[in-house]
């Protein structure tokens, strides 16, 4: 059955070797791009256009066209590439529309090689946009995937290409206009369809027709023997058992698809196959449907483990993010369609009552019945999945990424370097909440953690009644941080400080001053808050000159160059201007020297210095002590709901923790 996609959902892609066919309104340019596990596109020999058709595993049109036909062998691609982007323009200097919001929405479709349909998507929401990104093949779990995704861009080609940081993005973007203007990217013409067709693949009835033999495609001859379609590095799969005595089973032929040029093993193209002058049907060997196959823990793109998990959790992130916007789309949409047709019904007054009436408000529920199942049923399939994945990722993770609870932390022992992210909650959406996706933020922590002990007018999580009970919650999660981050670096090559003007925060600080992490006590007081501010604003002052001036070698001895953070609770108690302005100064200039900053605030209190402190809220990343959905994911916006890293109730891991980090840090003598 073919899967009609809406903006943001996906569906598995059942063969390697896929055929992509795009319908316009008007001659559009199409393409498309490999990306790398970053969804980086490397350099112009990753993008595939009419200038320059042929890449391994890729072939697209030769020039502007209002139909296309793109190949794609997902087999056949570089092992770097780890997505495909088609791509849609409308050329440059040729007049008429200069949005695709004047055209006619573009249609395409994802066919196997003897045209059975698998995917489908039509590109709406279009205005002034004149390049888009249509769909999206993508490799997850060593399978590869369809997403309908629909990015434009008022740009044009160039903000496009710009937006996978290509390099020389405008330069590409106008060869490839010139390209198609001058002709010099022109193919031969396709010959005149048969069987009734039209050019655009429908039948003269306006039916959509059945797909050509895949060896009726245009190409050109050229000397040369039968194309090797199978990827240098890996196996090719075995064609299915065929009898001689069965007539329905085809032939084998020496042309198995529509990708007509791929990379031979010494790097060169390999010499494409004449043309016959009378095609024959020739459907290529498919793999059959299989199951989605088992997670493994780990399995994605990284030269770790610890970085191959760390993109596996963000690629669990960005799946759920989209799975959820396409269930979304899809329950508006049939929402959208049931009160059209009501509203139908009810404008009408010979439709208003009676028998009638009854059968079509009938018929529109059941087919918003249908549409809500159907939308429901993808959206089962995939959380069970991203579930599954999640189950096999969680007992794997490393203790920076790890949750209090996890046993890899009665195992803990202080890590020789820094690693490359830290997990600081957890975060879930409304639709399957027991599903928990952590939430890593890169190490060094360019942006500070600003811990709200308040709540801001018109937030949306839930409201306590008793301030000083979230504020006593807001200080537990700053400790429980504070321990996590010093957890993950080295024994000895990490300061904490605290400041805690009023001392309302003695009990939460407990485990950090007990166990001897914190090397000396909280400050208290304007004088002590006066004393740690101006400690580290000289040291982050000393280290920018010194890194500057090439003469790191020069600082003090008495300076102390570990990384720092800074914990700062019930901000703005005891701080003058001159502190407010340094910690301002530490917020902006001291992640790049390393020195970070997590403040325990109510913003409402500290509305009084007016909009002074406004760049500095910004530049935190607010964090709640309580479960709150205040956070956006960068693909779609959803708010996600956001779940502290607190230790189980009666749980002593911290303090365990804590003790060992002393241990070993007086063991080396610091």
């Amino acid at each position: 059955m073919t899967a009609e996609l809406v903006r943001g959902q996906n569906h598995p892609l059942p063969v390697t070797r896929v055929e992509i066919r795009v319908s316009a309104g008007r001659p559009v340019i199409a393409g498309a791009t490999l990306n790398d596990a970053e969804g980086r596109t490397r350099d112009a020999g990753w993008v595939a256009h009419p200038a320059a058709p042929n890449l391994p595993g890729l072939e697209v049109s030769r020039q502007a066209a209002a139909v296309h036909r793109l190949a794609v062998d997902l087999g056949a691609l570089p092992e770097e590439a780890h997505r495909v982007n088609v791509l849609l323009a409308l050329p440059e200097g040729e007049g008429g529309p200069s949005g695709f919001g004047a055209l006619a929405a573009p249609f395409l479709a994802v066919t196997d090689l003897v045209g059975g349909e698998i995917a489908t998507y039509t590109v709406t929401g279009l205005e002034s946009e004149s390049a888009v990104v249509a769909l999206e093949l993508y490799r997850r779990e060593h399978a590869w995937k369809v997403r309908a995704v629909g990015q434009g861009y008022a740009g044009g080609l160039a903000a496009m290409l710009g937006d996978q940081d290509l390099p020389d993005a405008r330069l590409l973007a106008d060869a490839i206009n010139e390209a198609v203007a001058e002709g010099t990217a022109r193919s031969v013409a396709r010959p005149p369809e048969r069987n009734g067709r039209r050019e655009d693949g429908r039948r003269e009835d306006g039916r959509r027709g059945d797909r050509d033999d895949a060896a009726s495609a245009p190409a050109s001859s050229a000397p040369g023997g039968p194309i090797d379609y199978r990827h240098p590095r890996r196996k090719a799969e075995p064609p299915p058992p065929r009898r001689e005595s069965d007539p329905s089973q085809p032939r084998p032929q020496s042309h198995p698809g529509p990708i007509r040029a791929v990379q031979s093993p010494s790097g060169g193209p390999r010499s494409p196959q004449p043309q016959s002058a009378q095609p024959q049907p020739s459907p290529a060997p498919q793999s059959q449907p299989q199951q989605a196959p088992q997670p493994v823990a780990g399995d994605a793109p990284g030269w770790s483990a610890e970085e191959r998990l760390y993109n596996q959790v963000w690629g669990m992130f960005e799946d759920l993010a989209r799975t959820v916007a396409a269930y979304r789309s899809a329950v508006d949409f049939a929402d959208s369609r049931r009160d059209r047709e009501l509203e139908k019904v009810l404008d009408d007054p010979r439709t208003r009552f009676g028998q009638g009436a009854d059968a079509a408000r009938t018929t529109a529920m059941e087919r918003y019945t249908q549409l809500a199942e159907k939308a429901q049923a993808v959206l089962d399939r995939d959380v069970e999945q991203l579930t599954a994945e999640s189950e096999v990722v969680e007992p794997a993770l490393p203790p920076a990424f790890a949750r209090w609870d996890n046993p890899v932390w009665q195992a803990y022992q202080p890590p020789a370097e820094q690693p490359m992210a830290l997990r600081v909650g957890d975060l879930s959406l409304p639709e399957c909440p027991e599903l928990r996706i952590p939430m890593l933020v890169r190490l060094p922590l360019d942006r500070g953690l600003w811990i709200d002990s308040g709540r801001e007018s018109g937030g949306e999580g839930p409201a306590f009644a008793d301030p000083d009970e979230l504020r006593r919650l807001a200080a537990q999660t700053a400790t429980a941080l504070a321990a996590r981050i010093m957890a993950v670096h080295p024994a000895g090559d990490f300061s904490l400080h605290v400041i805690d003007p009023a001392g309302s925060a003695a009990t939460a600080l407990a485990p950090l001053v007990e166990s001897g992490a914190l090397r000396e006590p909280p400050a208290v007081g304007a004088e002590g808050v006066a004393r740690v501010l101006e400690r580290l604003t000289r040291r982050v002052d000393l280290v920018q000159m010194a890194v500057r001036s090439g003469a790191t070698d020069a600082l003090p001895d008495d300076l102390d160059v570990s990384d720092q953070l800074l914990v700062v609770h019930d901000f703005p108690h005891g701080f003058d201007d001159r502190a407010v302005t340094q910690l301002r100064y530490l917020a902006d200039e001291g992640p790049s020297v390393g020195v970070s900053l997590m403040m325990v605030a109510d913003r409402q209190e500290a509305s009084g210095y007016g909009p002074v402190l406004d760049p500095l809220w910004r530049s935190l990343l607010r964090l709640s002590p309580v479960p709150d959905d205040h956070l956006a994911d960068p693909w779609v916006g959803h708010s996600w709901t956001y779940e502290p890293p607190l230790a189980p109730y009666g749980s002593q891991v911290v303090p365990q923790v804590l003790r060992r980090i002393v241990a070993a840090r007086q063991s080396d003598g610091r």
